[in-house]
């Protein structure tokens, strides 16, 4: 009985040191859009934007530009 415990306080123990590190991580991550945006440049924008629509091009979703 003595052995079962140990290992379901430990086990629980482990559970709480991942579950800490995830809030963590997610508390202390900064989102892309933040970075570029506070980078101030329209430059770093313009280089992370993709060049092509990745949907179907229907002339809504990705309008054709210069037509």
């Amino acid at each position: 009985m003595k052995f079962e415990t140990m290992m379901l306080r430990g086990l629980f123990i482990a559970c709480l040191a991942v579950c800490g590190l995830i809030l963590a991580a997610m508390v202390t991550t900064t989102p892309a859009s933040v970075q570029l945006a506070a980078n101030g440049g329209i430059g770093a924008i313009l280089l992370a934007a993709p060049t092509s629509c990745a949907l179907r091009p229907d002339g809504v979703v990705c309008p054709q530009i210069g037509g």
